[in-house]
């Protein structure tokens, strides 16, 4: 998209105007009427399209090509020129998004002018385009631990489809990231990708900044799906999305079009969905809160994003990850963590999941003196079992068992832990605990703990009718 479309039907001034441009470094293309017009856009799209209202002897005029660039090539800047012009025709030229307009006989200065000007415009839109991609490319998944690499499994395998996807998972568990990810690996990756922030948006705007708007004051303003055109829509948290405005938005999933607000145009678009939730959708039909209709639409393919404490043996990664980009945005030090801050952080509880973590790093490199390890002492104190003065504090409910059932309370609860940090693998929870192998599977059995597979890892619980933990 580099050279510009010239489009008149007097063909004294298309190579006029072409042989103009040419001497000052610019490539053309030139059409007569709007079938070669639309052909050459929809071979290529121009960097700039110089464009006559009137074209004799053509199915459309210069409006009616002029809607319909800005409705498939919305970044393509548009100059208008005319030999009757007048305000009428250059208003209305303008409100349905040309860059500008100018009159025949034009002044060769004049237009030279206006082209720089919106060759500019065209070449800062593509930049802007083109770091968004970066953005998006370079926000990469991290992680090694089992529930990670079954996440990374079910994404790759849907990267190269434009199958619906549905995120779900856990309010900061990297629903966003996976669907950049989706994205930064498809075969749309060099389009836009859009949010929609479900829960950001009043009610009462949620279809003029999905759909834009009209006006005679302010002309054509594209909405949220008309900019994610060839590329990705993400709606996230779409279990907030207004009632009224899902029917709507089923309509476009069906129909691939929709109308601006206020307006009657028919706007096509070209769009992969993906949409995250951390509700329970099926609940929220019941309730009456979401179309069933709309979540048939959008489950085609429904994936599952663990939780932080599904995932544990990625913490190290993920706080090092942070640490350097703290570094990159911030200028904060890039300290190491120490072997027992990493042995704090894989055994506390995380129900912010993915963004507690980063939040909690952020702060500790803000409030931290000096470049060394992060030692454990950094991080918060728990609400319980934290310490005091070197002295363990014990819960109310330990405080008050017998010396035995302490004991093992407190060796059901230490081990649970261990292992879910480590994955739920024995052998490294035995390395880590100071414990043979077959003996700490003793220990387990007696304590009732056992484990189980969830979304990829191995999770160990207390299994409450083994009569061993019931004694």
């Amino acid at each position: 998209m580099s050279d510009i479309l010239i489009v008149d039907d007097e063909r004294d001034i298309r190579e006029l105007v072409s042989d103009i441009l040419e001497d000052e470094g610019y490539a053309t293309r030139l059409a007569g009427n709007s079938d070669e017009c639309m052909q050459a856009i929809n071979t290529e799209p121009p960097a700039l399209m110089i464009l006559d209202i009137w074209l004799k002897d053509s199915r459309m005029d210069g409006i009616d090509i002029l809607k319909a660039v800005k409705r498939d090539n919305p970044d393509v800047p548009v100059v208008i020129i005319s030999g009757h012009g007048n305000i009428e025709i250059a208003v209305a030229a303008i409100k349905q998004g040309a860059y500008d307009f100018i009159e025949k006989p034009f002044n060769i200065d004049q237009l030279m002018v206006v082209i720089r000007r919106a060759m500019e415009a065209s070449r800062l839109r593509r930049e802007n385009s083109s770091l968004k991609r970066r953005e998006v490319t370079t926000a990469d998944m991290i992680g090694q631990s089992a529930a990670f690499r079954t996440l990374i499994g079910q994404l790759d395998k849907v990267t190269k489809s434009n199958g619906r996807v549905m995120l779900t998972g856990p309010a900061g568990s990297g629903k966003e990231i996976a669907a950049r990810y989706i994205h930064a690996h498809s075969n749309r990756s060099a389009a836009p990708f859009v949010t929609v922030n479900c829960a950001g948006v009043e009610p009462s705007r949620m279809e003029e900044v999905l759909f834009g708007r009209e006006s005679p004051e302010r002309g054509v303003e594209p909405g949220l799906l008309e900019q994610a055109h060839g590329g990705v829509i993400y709606f996230d948290e779409v279990a907030d999305m207004p009632v009224g405005t899902q029917s709507k938005i089923l309509r476009v999933l069906v129909d691939q079009q929709f109308s601006r607000v206020g307006g009657n145009d028919k706007v096509r678009v070209d769009l992969r969905v993906i949409s995250s939730t951390n509700r329970d959708l099926e609940a929220e039909i019941r309730a009456g809160q979401f179309r069933q209709e709309l979540f048939h639409r959008l489950n085609v393919v429904p994936i599952s994003v663990p939780s932080l404490e599904e995932r544990r043996d990625d913490i190290p990664l993920l706080a090092e990850a942070f640490i350097a980009q703290c570094n990159a945005a911030q200028g904060l030090p890039i300290r190491p963590l120490s072997e027992e801050a990493v042995a704090l952080m894989q055994t506390m509880a995380w129900p912010g999941n993915v963004r507690q973590l980063k939040n909690l790093v952020e702060r500790v490199l803000i409030l931290g003196e000096g470049t060394g390890p992060i030692e454990a002492r950094e991080l918060p104190a728990e609400q319980e079992g934290g310490s005091e003065e070197g002295r363990v504090v014990l819960s109310g409910a330990l405080a008050t068992l017998p010396l035995r059932e302490a004991r093992e309370a407190f060796e059901r609860e230490y081990l649970l832990t261990q292992i879910n940090r480590f994955g739920g693998n024995i052998s490294r929870t035995a390395s880590f605990v100071g414990m043979e192998r077959s003996a700490l599977h003793r220990k387990l059995k007696s304590l009732g703990v056992v484990t189980t597979t969830k979304s990829g890892a191995r999770i160990a619980y207390l299994d409450e009718l083994s009569p061993e933990a019931a004694e």
